[in-house]
């Protein structure tokens, strides 16, 4: 048999329906601060120890990339990094391209943060990453002097032909995106004078928070983020809280599952990543923090949430930008709740790892669910989730959305393609089947 013939194994997940879930426990680290302690350390002055670091392959592949560039980087080693950083011009030029597998962050804030380098640098990833565009990142570089050259339509790879000259702009965005505005930031390092960003709404501001860590001053007025170049980087300590997209998943699970009730542990409650928290609150849903407090930084706290009854709702815009990622989970939940729910103003989520709105809606269609997609959004009936097969097209939040589905479905779900879960959520199953959902890994 030729090897072209051989097909590489795939994970799937075998859910069983029904169940509730309990306990007290603490998810992942964030993934967005992750990154971003990684590239801040590396070019900081002095050491960094990082610890709650999430030993996914997106962050391991930012770290890669940066031991790949001359960074001596110790770890991870149970959530601990040690960063021996080498100052803002003390990278080296890659011998090879660097692979970032599937991690757009990773992508578009590197085509930023490597703008103001000496050295010419190719950025790829995987074949999920390659189909995504990056011209909306690549644009405003072009704008601020730097070459950049994608392949075709602004895919990756993306090679930026970097001079150490950056030029400062103000750049007004046609779209609220944290990793279009970190990109530009980040540029903005290596600029002479004030670079800034004006968005249309408010997104996440963890490069702001962090920089303001690493002693660089920026300033923050409403939805502008601003910051002078030429200054530096002092190392720190970085304690990284556990990440509210990955909790997202049994925040819904707990308010769907009769009988749940759950603790979540030290997790991130950035004012501008809570939109979960507020649309589930909206939808009625039993969330109370407590143990509030701030950890370099970053605001953090413990979530618990019991079991109510879910209310379909139109889902305010405001709140689109502050809930981006936990779109594919919260459409579970508004396949549970009574009544219908409409998103709008998400247009943002076709160009995700694949299209969330389509492949949540065909998903939730297989399941028996009345799924209507829209250019921006989705409109949800409440129904009866049944069993069947579904399919992620390698989509971690889509994989772990549907694992979630079964404690309200009929039948047993199998989830295919489930190899990407380890990008964001190392441990998902064994985690989900400690607390409650009765899940199954199949190597096929």
């Amino acid at each position: 048999m030729s090897s072209e013939n051989i097909t590489a194994p795939t994970l799937r997940y075998l859910v069983q329906p029904g169940g509730c879930v309990s306990g007290s426990f603490r998810v992942p680290g964030d993934k967005s601060m992750s990154h971003r302690s990684i590239m801040l350390g590396s070019v900081a002055e002095g050491v960094t120890e990082v610890s709650g670091f999430l030993e996914g392959e997106d962050a391991l592949a930012t770290l890669q990339a940066f031991r790949d560039m001359g960074v001596q980087i110790e770890g991870p080693d149970n959530g601990k990094v040690i960063i021996h950083g080498v100052g803002l011009n003390g990278l080296s030029a890659p011998k090879k391209p660097l692979n970032v597998g599937n991690a757009g962050t990773a992508m578009r804030l590197l085509m930023g943060f490597l703008a103001g380098q000496n050295f010419e640098f190719t950025l790829t990833g995987d074949a999920s990453l390659t189909s995504r565009p990056m011209n909306r990142v690549a644009n405003p570089l072009r704008e601020m002097g730097v070459v950049v050259e994608t392949a075709a339509e602004g895919r990756p790879p993306v090679t930026v032909k970097a001079n150490g000259k950056v030029n400062a702009i103000h750049y007004v965005m046609p779209m609220a995106s944290a990793q279009v505005k970190s990109c530009v930031l980040l540029a903005g390092l290596y600029a002479e004078g004030e670079t800034s960003t004006t968005e249309p709404a408010p997104t996440r501001d963890h490069t702001e928070r962090m920089l303001r860590g690493f002693g660089y001053d920026g300033k923050t007025d409403g939805n502008k983020a601003s910051l002078v170049g030429g200054g530096k980087l002092t190392a720190t300590n970085i304690d990284v809280p556990a990440d509210i997209s990955s909790a997202a998943f049994f925040m819904v699970a707990a308010s769907i599952a009769p009988g749940s009730d759950i603790t979540l542990q030290h997790v991130g409650v950035n004012p501008t990543r809570d939109g979960i928290i507020s649309i589930l609150r909206l939808m009625g849903a039993d969330i109370t923090l407590s143990n509030q407090r701030e950890v370099g930084g970053e605001p953090v706290a413990d979530i618990r949430v019991r079991y109510v009854g879910l209310k379909g709702i139109n889902v305010p815009e405001e709140y689109v930008p502050l809930a981006i990622d936990e779109f594919p989970v919260l459409f579970v939940a508004a396949a549970c709740a009574e009544g219908t729910t409409v998103l709008t103003g998400a247009e943002e989520l076709r160009v995700k790892e694949c299209d969330r709105i389509q492949v949540m809606a065909d998903g939730l269609k297989t399941l028996g669910v009345n799924a209507i997609p829209t250019p921006d959004g989705m409109i949800i009936e409440s129904g009866e989730i049944g069993g069947g097969q579904v399919e992620t097209h390698d989509d971690h939040r889509i994989a772990m959305s549907f694992t979630v589905a079964a404690l309200r479905a009929t039948d047993t779900i199998v989830v295919n393609n489930c190899g990407h879960v380890a990008t964001s959520f190392p441990g998902f199953s064994v985690l989900a089947k400690q607390v409650g959902i009765s899940i199954e890994e199949q190597v096929v």
